[in-house]
């Protein structure tokens, strides 16, 4: 599913080269649960923007699905982005005016679903994640757990077979942070990979297979991947 062959991210901080991540190589199947973890500036989000066509790497090699999509202009690669990668964000990063429901229908929009159908797939995703009675409401309206099901609900609205979460507990309190851990871990079970980046040991141990980075490498691997 994701193959990165000796990638590497190198930033310009005036007149400094900073390296981000360094000579990685990493091979997540179709349905591995993976965390990657690591203390603050040791390239996890690095690595999560790469995989999810954020960010390019400055060298090395990236496969998605078998295609190499490392060299893939700014279009391609959104449109690759929006078939195959869904995002959950630690600000949750829902659009301030819209309902929870049209933040859920946005790609769809973007993407050209039709209506009918479009109003089909946010009515399930919104009674699936228990938000049909929150359907009209605004963010600020919302709880944090609330937003972040929304959240959750729009970045597998167009069936991604990549999920990426960063910190997606990063601002709830710990009882509804594991409630969002089961929203998640229930998609791996219908075969979604799952890749969460997270400070919280506790969080990224209920991950089938750890990723350790310090100063933009994986120094270590535990656990093992679902699809051997």
């Amino acid at each position: 599913m994701i193959q990165l062959e000796n990638v590497s991210r190198v930033f310009a901080v005036g007149d400094q080269q900073v390296a981000a991540l360094r000579g990685i190589d990493l091979n997540i199947a179709a349905g591995d649960y993976v965390s990657i973890m690591g203390p603050s500036g040791s390239g996890k989000s690095t690595l999560l923007n790469l995989i999810g066509l954020l960010d390019r790497p400055s060298s090395g090699t990236y496969r998605l699905d078998g295609g190499n999509v490392t060299d893939l202009d700014d279009v391609q690669q959104a449109r690759v982005r929006s078939k195959k990668i869904g995002f959950v964000f630690q600000a949750f990063h829902l659009v301030p005016r819209l309902t929870a429901a049209t933040n859920i229908e946005l790609p769809l929009i973007l993407a050209g679903i039709p209506a009918a159908e479009r109003k089909a797939r946010v009515a399930q995703l919104l009674e699936n994640y228990g938000l049909a009675d929150r359907a009209d409401h605004r963010p600020d309206q919302l709880s944090g757990g609330q937003r972040q099901r929304v959240a959750i609900a729009r970045a597998t609205s167009m069936h991604p077979a990549v999920l990426l979460a960063d910190e997606p507990t990063g601002n709830l309190d710990q009882a509804t942070g594991k409630e969002v851990m089961n929203l998640l871990e229930q998609l791996v079970a219908q075969q979604v990979t799952l890749i969460i980046v997270t400070h919280d040991p506790a969080i990224g141990g209920r991950a089938q297979r750890q990723l350790h980075m310090v100063d933009g490498q994986i120094i270590n691997q535990t656990g093992s991947a679902v699809n051997t």
